[in-house]
């Protein structure tokens, strides 16, 4: 996945996020769930995204970045 292609994903969830978000009168439980499973996403995302600049930027193939599993990304501290 190059990182067009992740900014690409990320935009479209942010969209979806903003718009659970807007939601007036409170969200459905599936939609809690969709909310938090977008956030989750999203930080996945922004994970392997700094993962393959990174790489790139010491000059190492960005295309061995991989996906984190959401324990593990969910786990960082700021």
């Amino acid at each position: 996945m190059e990182n067009d292609e992740i900014l690409d994903d990320i935009g479209a969830l942010v969209e979806e996020e903003r718009a659970l978000r807007q939601r007036t009168g409170g969200l459905l439980p599936e939609e809690r769930a969709r909310l938090t499973e977008l956030e989750v996403r999203l930080d996945q995302c922004w994970d392997l995204l700094r993962q393959r600049r990174a790489k790139a930027e010491f000059g190492e193939d960005p295309d061995t970045a991989t996906l984190r599993p959401a324990t593990e990304v969910e786990s960082y501290r700021n």
